[in-house]
């Protein structure tokens, strides 16, 4: 849904929109309910034009974020900025912002072009330029051949685009989906993945606040994540980066699967920008991102950055316990115990496997690696 103005207010959300700019800042904003604080002071910084995802477990407090910025809830302490204006103590139909939810939130007595319009009528726009809204907000998502239709006449997926289109109606320069696809099935909600990185790329200058529980969907689309923990802003920064170089356990854990194995300093033949650690017995060579001076840490790598065969001569070399396959049709999941630990090797075409419980090599690029820091000695 979005958030609308009454009729006849005079300063409309789309006016409002043009005026504040479409970046979102959050200064030291913490939200609690009946006493009991459920987001600590978040400060966090979204860039005009940047598709931001938020992830996390339940009750992390991301939608707890995003509601904040709708105006749904009070902010306990800080103040949240949309462009150079300070919307803390704006109500949410002056904010110049709009938002989807996962239920759709269409009115089942209107056609689709009527619930397109539903925001505009209730700004009390004129009807020309609602109906040239409604037809390029349909066109927009895909969706001009079903503005006659009723939601009940439409797949789930349809419905999703007409609840975006409703909120892009408004002209927002901000736009929050809360868990938007998380009640399509697998095949349509990958589809409308790539819709809507297709919608941005049709509207570059349109920010949006993205909550989900599905890292894919995050990896897909979004600029830059932020990950939540326990109402506590656990990681942020740009996707790729966030996902090769994780700067701690939680992160590199929720963000895809990855492989986390215990391991030792040792400086002995490190270069810049890299440093060497001993996982077990053997010495290898990882991207190295934590300060120096630390003795324990923990190696990260991805399942599909193992590989059975040596490709280069720099490649690293581990050497582990076959444990159990998993054939996945285009993929096959091997599980090795190296130095106690169980990792998780993700191939295409496997060579012809020895039998459980036989000794097996895995390779990986130092580049493909890094070093967090182990919390449990911190």
């Amino acid at each position: 849904m979005a958030a609308y103005a009454p009729a006849g207010t005079q300063r409309t959300a789309a006016e409002a929109s043009r005026q504040v700019g479409s970046s979102v800042s959050f200064e030291g904003v913490s939200v609690a309910y009946r006493g009991v604080v459920v987001m600590k002071p978040l400060t966090l910084n979204v860039e005009a034009g940047e598709i931001l995802a938020l992830i996390g477990p339940s009750g992390s407090g991301k939608t707890t974020a995003l509601r904040a910025v709708a105006g749904f809830v009070r902010p306990a302490t800080g103040r949240i900025r949309i462009g150079n204006t300070d919307v803390t103590d704006m109500p949410p139909y002056e904010r110049g912002l709009a938002m989807v939810v996962q239920n759709y939130a269409l009115f089942p007595h209107m056609r689709v072009e009527q619930n397109v319009a539903f925001g505009l009528n209730a700004q009390g726009a004129p009807r020309s330029l609602t109906a040239d809204r409604v037809e390029d907000a349909l066109r927009t998502v895909g969706m001009s051949n079903y503005a006659k239709r009723y939601p009940r006449e439409l797949s789930g997926g349809q419905q999703q685009r007409v609840a975006i289109a409703r909120a892009l109606a408004v002209r927002p320069r901000v736009l929050l989906l809360d868990e938007p696809l998380s009640a399509l099935d697998a095949q349509i909600r990958r589809a409308m993945v790539e819709e809507l990185a297709k919608l941005h790329r049709t509207l570059p200058h349109l920010t949006v606040l993205y909550v989900t529980h599905d890292q894919s969907e995050a990896l897909t689309l979004a600029d830059k994540i932020a990950i939540m923990k326990d109402g506590v802003l656990n990681a942020h920064g740009p996707t790729a980066e966030l996902y090769r170089r994780p700067p701690n356990r939680f992160a590199a854990e929720f963000l895809g699967r990855a492989n986390i194995l215990p391991a030792t300093m040792d400086d002995n033949g490190a270069t810049s920008g890299f440093a060497r650690v001993r996982v077990g017995s053997a010495s290898v060579l990882a991207a190295a991102s934590m300060p120096s001076g630390a003795e324990a840490c923990l190696l990260c790598i991805r399942p599909q950055h193992l590989a059975l065969q040596p490709e280069g001569s720099d490649v690293n070399t581990l050497t582990g316990t076959l444990k159990d396959v998993h054939w996945q049709g285009e993929l096959t999941h091997l599980v090795l115990d190296v130095a106690d630990t169980q990792v998780r090797v993700v191939v295409t075409r496997p060579p012809v496997l020895p039998p459980a419980g036989s000794a097996m090599q895995i390779h990986f690029s130092p580049s493909d690696a890094s070093l967090i820091p182990d919390d449990a000695h911190a």
